[in-house]
């Protein structure tokens, strides 16, 4: 037999007499759980200079900070020198083994940009050694010194740098680890990662491996996230949960950062079989690589967190067997309330089927106790999907909104002052789940749409489960806490105070397993992508829907004006949270206005043909902003007069020839044998450069085999003209040796010749930036490239 008619006031979960007051418990006692949340996500109070000696001090490292990014310093430039030589003075202060490994080495991943062709890059890395008493392996401290070109690297990664600075110092006032302890100090990691793929393919201390702790900055505040680990993480999360202290991490990180096209130094010690973790603080990412990123700016709280974190691990790691620390499975893990949990890898399928049959007995248990019928719990269940849909586009829409009334956004990871915006997005999402919420409860009832957001998270707990395991458990443990909840308010009276206790106590478990990502998704991704949190904060809202249910009148039971008084009440904390949402958006329009502190960014470039005299200006704005839409007016492809700045379009305009000389080639052999011709040529740069490129007109010659400073080069021709082609980056004075060995097509063979230096202010026609315009970070911003064709 089927379950008997139910009266709507009969569906929820929870009924209790006196409604306002069990509402405000439960709420009280979320707020709390929330704060508590926000407090495990805080950076701690940075310690003074006069901390103890054995501790991390923010103001000691601080110092250092200073020191390194006192003015830009991409590699290769004289400002680099000084830094280093700043490192090495430093850490020879403190007695330890420092040496400069100057070589010539190879990109790690991909950010070259150069059509068909490889990056290389003559590194100075600055490595120290601190000798363990009994070693069972290395652990390597690693960061660059290098800045990009466009700013001095206040954060990024001065603040790596010089917190591993620090930590040297601490370990060296205390007794000295078991196990070596290897500080890297890696070059050109912002043209190429060539600093630490040469580290970790070319020096000795390399050669066997060991447990890396990769330092990173992108912005300037917030927690320190371990946001990557080596593959068979489990007894390295371990480590971490217990060593750092404060440990903010969570496998849902490493499984979205593993499939983003990102790279950091660690990128190159993972290529070699290297164990580890990879740490960064994130958000304010308006400044990242843009002038702005001064040491000023740092938020000292999150260079004490690095340095603590960094610290705590490198004394456990240095006192730990490590013969095997790969576990052989990936752990699940999140931050709780300042701490971690963790649980093997193995469990998250078993764990999501387990929440799905769950929420499915609990179904069948609301239909046999007459909660709900097999109609209303279908229908909670199909019309969960219209908040799972609807807030997230919601947010893409308010951003392409405020986008338009502020295009220069478009050029920005995030708004300088994004707290406003962040908060929209959020009640946006909530206005549309009460919204949904208020409309559906009374026809279908609080217990089915319960059951339908319940639901819901189990399938993404199984889709997740099997296409991205780390982060299964944002909507398993949720799912299967409240099916439990759901199981302990249905053995009771509805009436009494259990059911209220069990549905908070579920919500209290959704709100810290899905609050941080909230929180962390937003400087993760960037506002443009505020559609993911969006998402987020409406599973969050599924969740905790037997406490949302509090918030209004019973459902049923009224008649007349009752029930328009009812229905009135139900639509408040709709309407509360949409008139937030468009309260805050404008507030974030009114606060984070363009000015002098906080400029509107822009993208020019300046390109030269030294042959044919022609020149331009180039900018990858979409939409221009007017500063730079006075320097450009159509759309060009680079492919064929500068295959050096890539194959894709850009924006651009007619310039003034400046008097600039290109790259010298010089031809320093020439050789045949059977097909075959030999090319040894030297590029040599007529002026400071940062880079070198040589492309081969592969119409002219295929390109066989290629050695570039004595490293042989992988040869991988790409599409059109200039299908070959090779990047150096922090070229010496004398030049760039290239060894050629191609099968000519007949006639001279035809190469291009490309030299970049930064800096447009002598450029004819260039007119400062006025107060209130600056510069976009980006690895080609400011950049003067000179090119020429040569035949041979």
């Amino acid at each position: 037999m089927g379950a008997p008619p139910t009266r709507p006031a009969d569906r929820a979960f929870a009924r209790p007499r006196r409604r306002p007051i069990a509402a405000l418990a439960a709420l009280a006692a979320l707020l709390a759980v929330g704060a508590g949340v926000l407090v495990g996500l805080s950076t701690p109070a940075p310690r003074p200079a006069d901390a103890p000696e054995s501790d991390f001090s923010a103001a000691r490292a601080f110092r250092n900070v200073e020191v390194i990014a006192a003015e830009p310093h991409v590699a290769g430039s004289a400002a680099n020198d000084r830094v280093r030589e700043h490192l090495v003075g430093t850490l020879r202060g403190l007695g330890l083994q420092t040496e400069v490994q100057d070589a010539v080495a190879p990109e790690a991943g991909q950010l070259s940009g150069a059509a068909g062709g490889a990056a290389l890059a003559r590194v100075r890395n600055v490595v120290a050694r601190l000798p363990g008493t009994d070693p069972t392996g290395k652990v390597f401290l690693v960061s660059h010194y290098d800045s990009v070109q466009t700013g001095p690297g206040g954060n990024d990664d001065a603040a790596g740098t010089a917190t591993i600075l620090e930590v040297a110092r601490a370990l060296t006032t205390g007794p000295r680890p078991r196990n070596d302890v290897v500080f890297v100090l890696t070059d050109a990691e912002e043209a190429c990662l060539c600093g630490a793929a040469g580290f970790a393919a070319d020096h000795p201390l390399a050669r066997d491996g060991g447990v890396v702790l990769n330092l990173e900055a992108r912005g300037f505040t917030g927690p320190v996230i371990m946001f990557e680990t080596s593959r068979d993480n489990a007894k390295l999360v371990e480590i971490f949960g217990k060593a750092a202290p404060h440990p903010v991490g969570t496998s849902f990180a490493v499984e979205i950062y593993r499939a983003l096209p990102n790279d950091t130094d660690f990128t190159a010690f993972l290529d070699r079989d290297f164990v580890g973790l990879n740490s960064a603080y994130i958000d304010g990412g308006a400044i990242y690589h843009t002038p702005l990123d001064v040491p000023a700016r740092m938020d000292r709280g999150s260079l004490q967190m690095h340095g603590d974190n960094a610290l705590g691990l490198t004394r456990e790691f240095g006192r730990t067997d490590l013969g095997d620390l790969r576990a052989g499975h990936d752990d699940t893990y999140f931050p709780v309330l300042g701490g971690l949990i963790s649980y093997p890898g193995w469990l998250t399928l078993p764990l999501a089927v387990a929440a799905l049959l769950a929420v499915g007995a609990l179904g069948w248990l609301l239909r046999r106790r007459g909660r709900a019928t097999a109609g209303t719990l279908a229908a909670g269940f199909g019309l969960t999907l219209v908040p799972v849909v609807v807030a997230p586009l919601g947010a893409w829409l308010l951003w392409a909104a405020i986008t338009t009334i502020r295009p220069g956004y478009a050029e920005l990871l995030d708004p300088y002052r994004p707290v406003a915006y962040r908060l929209a997005v959020v009640a946006l999402a909530a206005a549309v789940l009460f919204c949904w919420y208020a409309l559906l409860r009374r026809r279908v009832g609080p217990a089915a749409l319960a059951f339908g957001g319940l639901a819901w998270l189990a399938v993404f707990g199984v889709l997740l489960a099997v296409a991205a395991p780390g982060g299964a458990y944002l909507t398993t443990l949720p799912a299967l806490a409240g099916a439990l909840a759901g199981f302990a308010a249905l053995a009771t009276r509805p009436d009494g105070p259990w059911p209220v206790g069990a549905v908070t106590l579920a919500a209290a478990v959704a709100v810290v397993i899905l609050l941080p990502p909230v929180v962390l998704l937003f400087p993760a991704l960037g506002m443009g992508m505020g559609a993911v949190a969006a998402l987020v904060a409406v599973l969050l809202g599924l969740a905790v829907l037997p406490v949302v249910d509090l918030l209004h009148p019973r459902a049923g039971g009224q008649r007349g004006l009752l029930a328009l008084r009812a229905r009135r009440l139900g639509a408040l904390p709709a309407a509360a949270a949409a008139l937030a949402a468009a309260v805050l958006a404008g507030v974030g329009l009114a606060v984070d206005r363009f000015d002098a502190e906080h400029p509107v960014p822009t993208h020019l470039m300046y390109a030269l043909d030294a042959g044919t005299g022609k020149a331009a200006w180039l900018s990858h704005e979409e939409r221009p902003q007017p500063w730079t839409d006075g320097y450009v007016d159509r759309s060009i492809s680079l492919a064929d007069d500068f295959p050096g700045l890539g194959d894709g379009e850009m924006r651009a305009g007619p310039a003034a020839a400046a008097s600039l000389p290109a790259p010298k080639l010089d031809l320093l052999s020439d050789s045949t044998s059977g097909d075959q011709r030999v090319l040894r040529v030297r590029v040599v740069p007529q002026r400071q450069v940062r880079l070198l490129t040589l492309h081969v007109d592969t119409s002219t010659a295929t390109v066989r085999s290629a050695t570039v400073a004595g490293r042989d080069v992988p040869v991988e021709p790409g599409d059109g003209r200039w299908g070959f082609g090779v990047v150096f980056h922090a070229p010496p004075p004398e030049g760039v040796e290239v060894t050629l060995t191609l099968v000519p097509r007949g006639g001279a063979v035809s190469v291009r010749a490309m030299d970049a230096s930064d800096g447009l202010s002598g450029v004819p026609g260039f007119r400062p930036r006025p107060e209130g315009v600056g510069v976009v970070g980006s690895h080609s911003s400011e950049m003067l490239a000179v090119a020429r064709t040569y035949p041979l």
